[in-house]
Formats: structure tokens, C-alpha cells, sequence
């Protein structure tokens, strides 16, 4: 495992990540202040539909960096510069199809944002120019994907996001001399330009022997990659119909009004979830490079681990999330823009669920097995589609118009627990991991429940006071101090888990005494993450196999 990389793509992201965290907050912040929640909505919306456009991308970007370890690791220069000159032709077709769905949805638009009555505002104008930033990414995405291949995600983590902070502090600028929602959307494509130009001139100084060599793929490659691709496609559109339709069914059929209320929730939501999964996938092309090398045992030792460890960072987020999200609203967007706390509740539960996915997701890309489940999140979204669109109805006839809300999540929570934690993992263990899924199973779900009970229990146990500073503090305390216990819970029945973090802690004590003892030894032995922690779970069974 390369600990060093690792620690670097993994520290790098989770301080881009932060950055654009608050970015983020800020520009949404000034978005509805100067030009107001319902151009918010309509933001919101243009995302999602161009979210749901990206399913034409077929999910190359995975298939790129998963055909590439193999040759990156044998050496195979020839091979290298042959898949990247096939994923650049991709890359220009797709944004071709792109642009062009994208100019056959816009007469659409009036349709898919209901109650948008702002008159100084064009939609098709401020959709196309969003539509070309989006187009302008995809002109150098095979770059990108060439350079984490090589394990170097933290040089396009430091590009792209350079880029979206350039991108948020002239959005700021624009909101407060000029309040245009056209020329703010406009500092996305000059974000977009600046990215591809420094990422066409660190390609060639880095790269310059696998661009510059005009090489071709083999029938045999090719039909690898094909085949990679079209599974990648069916993950891109379950993905899709399951997530990004959601704010679209409930801008046409609720309103852009409750979009903008919702997508506030969700865009802090998301950012969190952005920062606490940075703990796993910069990890990928580690793990990728390390399943070629065939080293399945000690994949499945980190699976084993980052599942649990999944669990244990989600409770503390979430349960987080959940004390203070109407109290962080209030203060980043202003008053007024609160939703019902019971659904609140429901985000809060469905994005955990979602959450707990993620050991799984990143050892099904970086194994390779995506091909054995490619039917499942066309069925998973299907479901969800119709479900969403049934459960808008019953839920705002029996509860009211804002409670629409809480069906389409509803829809979402259902198809995640009864295809997705059932499919996911089946297909890991039984291509990847060469294993059986049964105690997985019975350890997520009880995870699942653990984490709704404290839920329930931080429910009861929150505060109230006139001050949203004080509120927040106090609430902060009572989630932390509920999601320890829940945390303690996986210590008792996750032996391996237990054994592990000890030993983790035990080293880390250790290196540190020697640190104290010789102040020449390398900085490198005492960083601590989360791929340091589970880096060394394969060397101690080793040794103790060994020892046996």
C-alpha cells in the first residue's frame, strides 16, 4: 500500500473540501439574499437537470481509471497512451451529446420549474450558459483521469478545486455590484477555462511521452473497455433516476419554492457527505493497484475495516447534522427558510443509509466488479421514479403540500435498503472478495438500526433557546456526546474492529515516543488518517501468520 500518496490525496481533498464547504455556504448565502430563495430553486434545478444529462458520460471516468492500473503497474507505456487517446475521442462525443440534449430539454424548462415567475431572469439564457460549463469539463476529463491514474488524485484535487474557490469569489463579487444570475452563472464557465489550461500544461510536462505517443488499442482491450463502460453506464443512470430526479420531480411537481427551502438542506448535507467520504475515495487507485497485485486477502481486511469505520464516522456526522441543520440554515440563508423537523429527520436517515454504501462503492470500483451488478440501479431507479411520483401525491394528500417532500426521500430510503445494501455486497463478495455476504449483512443492518434508535433518541434530547448560537452549541454537545454510544456499541460486537483500533493506537503511541526521543525522524511516521489506520491491518496479520 502506498501510505505516503495515500496520506497525501486523502489530506489534500479533506482540505479543498472544507474550503469549498464554507465557499459554498457563503455564495449560497449571498444567492438568496441578493437575488432571492426562488432563483436558488431555479439554480438548484439547472444543476439537477444537467446532473441527469451526465448519464450520457456512461461512467467512462471509472472505466478510464480502472483499465489503467494494470498497465500502469506492468509498465506498459504503449497500452497507457493507447486507452488515452481512445478515452479522448469518447470525451469529445460525449460532450457533443451533451450539448445537444441539453438544447432539446431547454423548451422544457418552463414545465420542470413550477411557480418560477421572476421576469428579469431568461431561463433559456441562463440554462445555456450553464449548460456550456458543464460541456467545457468534459473537453479535458481524459486528462484528469490520466493523471489519478498514476495515483496523483491529489494534483487534480488542488486544480479543480483552485478552480471552484476562483469560481465562488467572483460569484460573490457579481451578487453584490451587479445581482445578475446570468453573470454568476457566467464565472463558472471562466472557472471551467482555467482549470482545462492548467491541466493541459501539467499533463504535458508530466505526461508528455503517453500524449504525444500515437498509439491504438488492441480488439482485446478494446472490447475491456467497452465492456467496463457499459456496466459503469447502468451504475450512471441508477445513480441518476435515484438522486438527481428527486429535486427535479419536486420542482415540477411541488414547486421551485420548496426546491430552493429543500436544496438548502441537502447542499450542506452534501458538502458534509463530500468532506466524510474523502476519508475513502481518494483511496481507490490504492486499492485498485493493490486487488491487480492480487492481494484479495488483504483487500478484504480493509473492506472489514472501513465498513466499520464507515458506521462509526456516519453516526457522528449525521447525528450531528441532524442537532443543528434548522439552526445552520437560519444562519447561512436567513430566516424563514426552515423545514418541518420530521423532515429533517427523514433527510437526515436516508442520506446515513446512502453513507453506509460507501466502503462498498469503493471497493466494487477499485475491484472491478461494477459489471456483475449493471442491472440493479436500472431497476433501483425505475423504483424510485415511480415510487417518488406515487408518494408525492399520498403524502401532501395526507399531510400537506410540504410533506411532498418527505414521500420522494421515502422512495429513495425504500429502493437503497431493499436493492442496494442486498445487490452491492452480494456482488463484492462474490466476485471481489471471493467470499460469502451473510455476516456483512447482519452487521449492516443491525448498524442501520443502532444509528435510527440514536436518532430517535437525539430527537427527544434536543434543546430549545431563543439564541440559534446557544441552541447550536448545546445540541453539537448532545449528538456528540449520543454518538459515542453507538460507537462503543461496534467496539463490543466488532472484535476485529476493536483489535485493530488498539493496535492503530498503540503504534501511533509508540511512534510518537520516538518522535519525542529523536527529533530526526521522518514526519511521514506520525501522520494519522484513515487510510494510516487501516494501512497496516494486512502487514500485522501477515506477521502474525508468520509467527504461526
Amino acid at each position: 500500500m502506498d501510505k505516503k500518496r495515500s496520506v497525501l490525496n486523502v489530506s489534500i481533498s479533506i482540505i479543498f473540501k472544507i474550503a469549498l464547504l464554507i465557499g459554498n455556504l457563503l455564495v449560497r448565502r449571498f444567492l438568496i439574499r441578493y437575488v432571492g430563495n426562488e432563483i436558488n430553486g431555479l439554480n438548484s434545478l439547472y444543476i439537477s437537470i444537467l446532473d441527469f444529462l451526465s448519464v450520457t458520460e456512461l461512467g467512462v471516468g471509472a472505466a478510464i481509471t480502472f483499465c489503467m492500473y494494470k498497465p500502469i503497474v506492468d509498465n506498459e507505456n504503449d497500452k497507457v497512451s493507447a486507452l488515452y487517446r481512445l478515452f479522448t475521442k469518447l470525451y469529445l462525443i460525449i460532450s457533443a451529446i451533451i450539448t445537444c440534449c441539453g438544447l432539446l430539454i431547454m423548451p422544457l424548462l418552463p414545465y420542470l420549474a413550477k411557480g418560477y415567475n421572476v421576469e428579469n431572469v431568461n431561463l433559456y439564457a441562463t440554462f445555456f450558459v450553464m449548460l456550456i460549463s458543464v460541456v467545457i469539463t468534459y473537453l479535458f476529463s481524459s486528462k484528469t483521469s490520466l493523471i489519478n491514474a498514476y495515483k496523483n488524485n491529489y494534483v487534480t484535487t488542488i486544480i479543480s478545486s483552485s478552480g471552484q474557490l476562483i469560481q465562488l469569489g467572483l460569484q460573490i463579487i457579481v451578487l453584490i455590484y451587479t445581482q445578475s444570475f446570468f453573470w454568476f452563472l457566467m464565472c463558472r464557465i471562466i472557472s471551467a477555462l482555467l482549470q482545462w489550461f492548467v491541466t493541459e500544461i501539467l499533463i504535458r510536462r508530466k505526461h508528455k511521452n503517453i500524449i504525444k505517443n500515437k498509439q491504438t488499442v488492441d480488439s482485446e482491450t478494446k472490447k475491456e473497455v467497452t465492456k467496463n463502460i457499459k456496466a459503469m453506464f447502468m451504475h450512471k443512470i441508477g445513480n441518476v433516476l435515484v438522486n438527481t430526479v428527486d429535486s427535479i420531480i419536486i420542482s415540477a411537481f411541488i414547486g421551485i419554492v420548496i426546491l430552493g427551502k429543500y436544496s438548502n438542506y441537502t447542499t450542506i448535507m452534501s458538502a458534509m457527505t463530500g468532506v466524510i467520504t474523502l476519508f475513502f475515495t481518494p483511496l481507490t487507485s490504492i486499492i485498485g493497484h493493490l486487488f491487480i497485485e492480487n492481494d484479495k486477502d488483504c483487500v478484504k481486511k480493509y473492506f472489514n475495516f472501513f465498513h466499520s469505520f464507515n458506521f462509526v464516522i456516519g453516526c457522528i456526522f449525521f447525528l450531528g447534522y441532524y442537532a443543528v441543520i434548522d439552526n445552520l440554515v437560519t444562519i447561512c440563508f436567513g430566516n424563514d427558510l426552515e423545514l418541518n423537523k420530521s423532515i429533517s429527520f427523514i433527510i437526515t436517515l436516508n442520506y446515513f443509509i446512502q453513507f453506509m454504501r460507501q466502503a462498498t462503492l469503493l471497493f466494487r470500483d477499485a475491484t472491478g466488479t461494477f459489471y456483475n451488478d449493471r442491472w440493479k440501479p436500472l431497476i433501483e431507479g425505475i423504483l424510485n421514479i415511480a415510487m417518488s411520483i406515487g408518494f408525492v401525491y399520498l403524502f401532501g394528500y395526507l399531510f400537506g403540500e410540504e410533506f411532498a417532500v418527505v414521500g420522494v426521500i421515502v422512495a429513495t430510503i425504500v429502493t437503497n435498503l431493499a436493492i442496494c445494501h442486498v445487490i452491492e455486497p452480494h456482488v463484492l463478495y462474490k466476485y471481489g472478495l471471493n467470499s460469502k455476504t451473510k455476516n456483512y449483512y447482519i452487521r449492516n443492518y443491525i448498524y442501520i438500526i443502532i444509528f435510527a434508535a440514536a436518532l430517535i433518541g437525539l430527537h427527544f434530547c434536543l434543546q430549545s433557546y431563543a439564541n440559534e448560537w446557544k441552541e447550536l452549541l448545546v445540541n453539537a454537545s448532545i449528538s456528540l456526546a449520543i454518538a459515542i454510544l453507538p460507537c462503543i456499541v461496534v467496539a463490543l460486537i466488532d472484535k476485529d474492529f476493536r483489535r485493530n483500533f488498539y493496535d492503530r493506537v498503540v503504534k501511533l503511541k509508540n511512534k510518537f515516543k520516538r518522535k519525542t526521543e529523536n527529533s530526526t525522524e521522518s514526519i511521514d511516521d506520525n501522520t494519522a488518517t484513515s487510510e494510516s489506520v487501516g494501512s497496516e491491518i494486512c502487514s500485522d496479520k501477515e506477521s502474525e501468520d508468520n509467527v504461526n
